[in-house]
């Protein structure tokens, strides 16, 4: 690029799609935010007194925000049985707000990808998010991936040859690429793979003619990625 010889265009960064980035960014922080909130509730019910771990020892993750978020801490009780329903409270509804914050993302989010790549989101597995991330990694002038090989070096899942002396000619796992966009392209085969039959009948038909099972899910994330592309162009 230094040089002046490189080809490829730049991602603009002044439509729906840089929306979509920062709406994911921001709901990314909120469910780390979230799970970590949420093993804290759990260690602090743990080892918290008698009353509170045998309420919170094992109560099912569903209502791990919403018991402790209803607590009444009384100074009167104790100051440990005190600090730990006001820490577990405290953690509790910031889950329950945090849960608030991602809903309304979500929508935000849903309305974006919708008029922007409506026929993405029915492919099947293309759930919003997955739908965002490869709108995300293409831009918002998709135009610029000129090909679908070229969209699947972006996305880490072109194949690449490893072979060695007389071992027979094989591909090997690319660790390049956007990483989230690679992962948006597993979570898609990972949906396929339980409930697609041709999907199935590929993988069956591909586990007969020698291949792992790993070599096949990176054959089926480079389908994927090729079936989206069409889907980006605008």
């Amino acid at each position: 690029m230094l040089s002046g010889r490189a080809s490829g265009v730049a991602k603009t960064a002044d439509g729906n799609v840089e929306a979509m980035r920062a709406l994911l960014v921001a709901k990314r922080s909120g469910r780390e935010a979230r799970i970590t909130c949420l093993n804290q509730i759990r260690h602090l019910g743990f080892t918290a007194p008698d009353e509170l771990r045998e309420r919170f020892g094992s109560a099912p993750r569903t209502a791990l925000a919403a018991q402790p978020a209803a607590l009444r801490p009384r100074a009167d009780r104790g100051a440990v049985l005190y600090a730990t329903k006001l820490a577990m409270r405290s953690l509790g509804r910031r889950v329950l707000t945090i849960d608030d914050e991602i809903t309304r993302l979500d929508v935000a989010l849903a309305e974006l990808v919708t008029a922007t790549a409506p026929s993405l989101v029915g492919l099947h597995g293309v759930g919003v998010d997955t739908a965002a991330i490869l709108c995300v990694v293409a831009g918002d002038n998709p135009q610029r991936v000129r090909s679908e090989t070229a969209l699947a070096h972006l996305c880490g899942v072109a194949p690449l040859e490893a072979t060695s002396g007389k071992v027979t000619r094989r591909h090997r796992l690319d660790r390049g690429g956007n990483r989230q966009a690679n992962h948006a392209l597993w979570r898609i085969v990972f949906t396929r793979l339980g409930s697609d039959a041709r999907t199935h009948s590929y993988v069956a038909r591909r586990l007969d003619d020698g291949l792992s099972r790993p070599e096949i899910i990176r054959s089926l994330k480079r389908y994927v990625a090729c079936e989206t592309y069409r889907h980006l162009r605008r």
